[in-house]
């Protein structure tokens, strides 16, 4: 039996929040078009996608990202126009986020907002994944002024909806508490599966929504997704990515893939999530 704590002041209700997937990562759509298909379908349960590119966005558009975040940026903005204000279906309208490599904290300002401009104006983002995001104390005034700088550049735009942008910080570990106030939602676990069932949630996530964090596992088999979506709401995230997907066989990402059991994933998750 896992090993689950929760020592803040509020205790997790253990199973009562909904939740939803995020993919945190994958092959080029010229590699992998019908995965990214298949996001785009009808009732999936989609809070959002990253569109990952290689070495940044580059000089000029990507033509078959352009087309794949065409058809994905299209699916949400029709489920958005027809869901009941009370009730905004994330189902089949997850945001697309752009991917900035932040090297925890390494690369130059001008740098990284020349790379998000550029995932906004060609590919309409709604937001940003700011992977390797640095997790100490003395990095985040530079994330805090990072993120507000996005912000402003995606209320500039056309791209950001009335919810407005996203933003999501990849630490993969649980950071410096300030960081919960410089962006929407932090990934606070990014690793196996035979870490995650034994990990622990730091005690001051007990203060926040579980919509404030995401948890990105590999090597989940099928028959523990029930026991690894249990984890995830009693840690307080309600943002998951699971995959059986481990990095063995010169596979190097985990997570550059749907894991093999998707479907049953998503089914497991329902559909009709609300905003």
């Amino acid at each position: 039996m896992p090993h689950l704590t929760s020592t803040g002041s509020t205790l997790r209700s253990g199973g009562t929040e909904q939740l939803g997937v995020g993919v945190p990562g994958y092959a080029h759509p010229l590699l992998t078009p019908a995965e990214w298909d298949r996001l785009s379908r009808p009732d999936t349960p989609l809070h959002w996608a990253v569109l990952t590119l290689d070495d940044g966005p580059g000089t000029r558009p990507d033509p078959h990202c352009l087309e794949a975040a065409g058809r994905l940026l299209g699916t949400r903005e029709r489920a958005l126009r027809g869901a009941e204000p009370e009730n905004t279906v994330r189902a089949s309208g997850g945001r697309l986020l752009g991917r900035i490599d932040l090297a925890f904290g390494s690369r130059p300002f001008g740098e990284l907002i020349t790379e998000a401009r550029s995932c906004i104006d060609w590919y309409r983002v709604g937001g940003f994944y700011l992977d390797h995001c640095p997790a100490e104390r003395d990095g985040l005034p530079a994330v805090r002024r990072l993120t507000s700088t996005l912000c402003a550049l995606l209320a500039d735009s056309d791209s950001a909806d009335e919810g407005g942008g996203r933003m999501v910080l990849g630490h993969g570990t649980h950071p410096h508490p300030g960081y919960a106030e410089a962006a929407d939602q932090l990934v606070t676990f990014r690793g196996p599966w035979t870490d995650y069932r034994w990990s622990q949630v730091a005690e001051w996530t007990a203060a926040y929504e579980p919509g404030r964090f995401a948890h990105f596992v590999h090597g989940v088999p099928r028959t523990h997704l029930e026991e690894a979506m249990r984890i995830a709401r009693w840690q307080g995230a309600d943002t998951i990515f699971f995959t059986d997907r481990d990095g063995a066989h010169g596979q190097i990402d985990p997570f550059s893939a749907l894991p093999s059991y998707w479907d049953e994933f998503v089914s497991r998750i329902g559909p009709g999530i609300s905003e």
